[in-house]
């Protein structure tokens, strides 16, 4: 019995001895942990907001769910750095904090793995006056001008995420870093649009969205790559603008037409994907071939026809019709009208066909000689004036123009108007055709025989003649002898004692004067004065003719 106490005895002590083993072991482990010290633990119990490390150092510890920067870093059995904030709490267990560890091995990380112009990851912890603070291992400051690509999106929708971006600027010394994300974007873009370009041919179709619109063409995104799709490689037909047949947002395919690495742009088309409708043109509108189309534009001097898409001509206003002078196309079209025409040329190096209307019917001109004969007579009406005479309409599309000249064999006609009133119909000589101009040209005055003759018999010089005045100038004073008949009564023939530059005379006045020449071929008559106001003067002398004032008049058959 007495041996039997003795073992329990000491199997007791030995226990005892153990014991104390295991618990100045345990309290050595302890005395490892220091308030300040970076630990590594392993998770053993995640409760709640609660998570329960195992330091390894016979001690545990605790933290908050909120010192993790993503739920995928929390997880059984997962190894976390964290910093020892206190070595025992109410309940006996360590105080940790990651956040802190984080911020200290972050920094340390900065400072030898990191330089500005890489590239870091980083969940965006909150939103700050300017910008976000996006925790990298530290927190880093990323302004709102650097946060994307196209302007400042909306911060809040950011919280919470990982980004990567790139370290703009670290300062040590303040503990401070500046990172975009937006100079991220656009080199991973920029890459982005390289590699692709390095894909696509010249030739290849592909889809896209219309980005945006101007007048002269539309942006389309190609997945990362923007491309112009200019106005005239939208249709083969005419456009007035690039919304007639396009709208922000729409999904189109086009066709590659050219690339360009430097600027990362490509040049697109649309109507490439379709056959070129000038193909084989002269087959489908030969020459003096009948065609109708549509008026789609209209200008003072024509207007233009489709014909089919991308297939336009044009008809000049001279070409409209053969008998009315048609000054302006709006006279005879609107838009949308559908006219008739005839194709009277083509160019196919500048795309242009040349359309007529009047070509439709038979011209007018055609075979005038046989119609209009000269010296023939015929009927037409006074339809305007010019300096040189009159014009005069026929019947419809033909047209003819007598002169001033030819309007009376003796008359001084110095404007047609004086003579012909608009309206007045009158018989007419046929004495030419100017084809060039269209016009039949003629005369009055042949449609009676020339007087000159007889006038150079009756008139001989000495003859005495009563007559009035009809116009005066500085050079002399012009008398009507008879009916359309005037000489000339030159300033040096009229009394040089009467005062004024005319010896006084006015139109209307009575005088009798004597015939001093008539020159046939230029049908003009020299006078002197013989009685003025009563008064009798002998016949003077006929003066030389050198310089003869009476040369400024007109070859009419008037003085």
């Amino acid at each position: 019995m007495v041996e039997g106490k003795e073992q329990n005895k000491s199997g007791s002590v030995e226990q005892k001895d153990f014991k104390d083993s295991l618990e100045q072991l345990y309290e050595a482990s302890f005395k490892q942990l220091k308030e300040g010290a970076i630990v590594k633990g392993t998770i053993i119990h995640i409760k709640n907001n609660v998570v329960l490390l195992d330091l390894h150092y016979k001690a545990e510890g605790v933290l908050s769910k909120e010192e993790f920067l993503d739920d995928s870093e929390i997880g059984l059995g997962k190894e976390v750095e964290v910093y020892v904030s206190s070595l025992e709490n109410e309940e006996g267990l360590v105080v940790l904090s990651k956040r802190r560890a984080d911020k200290i091995t972050g920094w340390e990380k900065i400072n030898t793995e990191y330089k500005e112009g890489d590239v870091v990851k980083g969940r965006v912890a909150k939103k700050v006056k300017g910008g976000l603070i996006v925790n990298i291992g530290v927190e880093a400051f990323l302004p709102a001008s650097l946060v994307d690509i196209k302007g400042v999106p909306d911060l809040d929708s950011l919280i919470n995420k990982t980004i990567s971006c790139k370290i703009v600027s670290i300062n040590v010394k303040r503990k401070n870093v500046v990172v975009s994300r937006k100079d991220y974007l656009l080199e991973e873009v920029g890459q982005k649009k390289q590699d692709m370009l390095s894909e696509i041919n010249v030739g290849d179709v592909v889809e896209g969205i219309v980005k945006n619109i101007t007048d002269y063409g539309a942006f389309i995104e190609i997945e990362v790559v923007d491309g112009l799709l200019h106005i005239s490689d939208m249709s083969w037909g005419r456009i007035n603008h690039p919304s007639e047949l396009l709208a922000v947002g729409d999904r189109i395919k086009v066709k590659i037409l050219d690339i360009d690495d430097e600027k990362q742009r490509v040049s697109l088309g649309m109507k490439q994907l379709s056959a070129d409708p000038w193909q084989g043109i002269e087959d489908k509108y030969p020459l003096n071939s009948k065609v109708k189309g549509k008026v789609i534009n209209i200008l003072p001097y024509g207007a233009f026809i489709e014909l089919e898409p991308g297939i336009e001509g044009f008809i000049h206003v001279s070409d409209l019709c053969w008998t009315k002078k048609i000054r302006d196309a709006h006279e005879m079209f609107v838009i949308s009208d559908i006219v008739e025409a005839v194709v009277l040329s083509l160019d196919l190096e500048k795309r242009k066909i040349t359309l007529g209307i009047k070509q439709l019917e038979q011209d007018p001109w055609k075979g005038i000689e046989s119609k209009y004969i000269l010296d023939s007579e015929v009927n037409g009406k006074v339809t305007g004036f010019n300096e040189d005479g009159a014009f005069v309409e026929i019947e419809d599309g033909i047209d003819g123009f007598v002169s001033k000249n030819d309007i009376s064999w003796t008359r001084r006609i110095n404007h047609a108007y004086e003579v012909l009133k608009k309206g007045q119909k009158l018989d007419f000589k046929i004495i030419g055709i100017n084809k060039a101009f269209r016009q039949l040209i003629l005369s009055l005055k042949q449609l009676r025989p020339n007087p000159w003759p007889q006038i150079e018999e009756k008139y001989k010089p000495g003859t005495i003649a009563e007559g009035v005045i009809t116009s005066a100038f500085p050079f002399g004073v012009f008398v009507e002898i008879e009916e359309d008949l005037e000489g000339l009564l030159h300033i040096s023939e009229i009394d040089k004692k009467s005062e004024g530059s005319q010896g006084g005379f006015s139109p209307q006045d009575r005088v009798t004067v004597s015939v001093m020449s008539i020159d046939k071929d230029k049908k003009q008559i020299r006078l002197a004065l013989v009685q003025s106001s009563g008064d009798r003067q002998d016949t003077p002398d006929i003066p030389k003719e050198d310089n003869d004032p009476q040369e400024q008049t007109n070859d009419n058959g008037a003085v």
